[in-house]
């Protein structure tokens, strides 16, 4: 691969887990960013520890190498009026604007089972004909407003929502703009769908404006499927973990990325918990695992 087109980041999930504070909260937040660039990574995602003025966390990547790549942004353009929806948008675009990041990462959580305690799978979000089109229409609608701030939205194709399989995928991509809707492209959650990632990715190239890059431990997901649990309970048990450590087809999907001459940022995120799986130790882990499969 190019180090000129691509760029790599870890997100802090592996440090400190915003969905399950317990996780990591012994970790501070300038461990966790000091970490990140002695294991040889120059972007950050934002993690619920970050200081929310920009100014003042700016100073504190900057001595590090690190800038800020991406934040996520939980919509509910299904369920909520979309002025509420567009306030809330401008309020991350202005602070990661700020930051001078280049990606905004929403995902729809209307219903969404990602954070309840219902099975992954049979208590995920289905949306109707009429709240997909809400979906879809209020996305385009922010992406406008992303690209006018100089920002891409790429939204997050993600568990337990209305838009994690591939059919689900492809329906959002058909109803929206192209120009102002790119794809979040995360290896790991097609996997977890019971998708090919290395396909999935091959099909969506052309809309991928980010890349996360997580792998799956198959001993864990085998249990969490045949059970069908929550998928908490799934974060907790370990089913991810950094590329290479899993059994995601991560030759290809490099392959995939550098033959369609991908830009953008690739970035490791495996959120696990980090009392089994030292972060620093699995950052190392990943940097070197993707140094030996692209050269970068």
């Amino acid at each position: 691969m190019n180090s000129n087109q691509v760029r790599l980041g870890i997100a802090p999930i592996g440090w400190t887990n915003d969905d399950l504070p317990d996780l990591g909260k012994e970790n501070t937040f300038e461990q966790c960013i000091s970490e990140m660039a002695l294991a040889g990574f120059t972007g950050s995602e934002v993690g619920n520890k970050y200081p929310k003025d920009p100014a003042v966390l700016k100073e504190y990547l900057a001595v590090r190498g690190l800038t800020i790549c991406n934040q996520w942004f939980s919509s509910f353009l299904v369920s909520k009026p979309l002025r509420e929806v567009e306030a809330e948008f401008r309020a991350q675009l202005a602070f990661l604007k700020a930051l001078g990041a280049d990606v905004i990462g929403p995902s729809e959580q209307t219903r969404s089972s990602q954070g309840a305690d219902v099975p992954v799978f049979s208590g995920k979000a289905v949306f109707s004909r009429e709240e997909f089109k809400l979906l879809t229409g209020g996305m385009n609608h922010l992406g406008r407003i992303a690209a006018d701030e100089g920002l891409k939205l790429c939204y997050h194709h993600h568990m337990g929502t209305g838009v994690q399989t591939m059919e689900e995928t492809d329906r959002f991509l058909d109803a929206t703009d192209p120009d102002y809707v790119h794809l979040l492209y995360d290896s790991g959650h097609f996997q977890f769908a019971g998708e090919d990632p290395a396909a999935a990715l091959k099909r969506y190239l052309p809309r991928v404006g980010h890349v996360h890059l997580k792998d799956i431990r198959k001993d864990v997901y085998a249990v969490v499927t045949g059970q069908d649990l929550p998928f908490l309970d799934a974060v907790r048990m370990g089913v991810f973990t950094v590329p290479g450590d899993g059994y995601i087809d991560f030759p290809s999907i490099f392959t995939i990325l550098e033959q369609g001459s991908y830009t953008g940022w690739m970035v490791v995120e495996a959120e696990q918990d980090p009392a089994k799986a030292n972060p620093f130790v699995y950052a190392l882990k990943a940097r070197k695992y993707i140094r030996e499969q692209t050269g970068i």
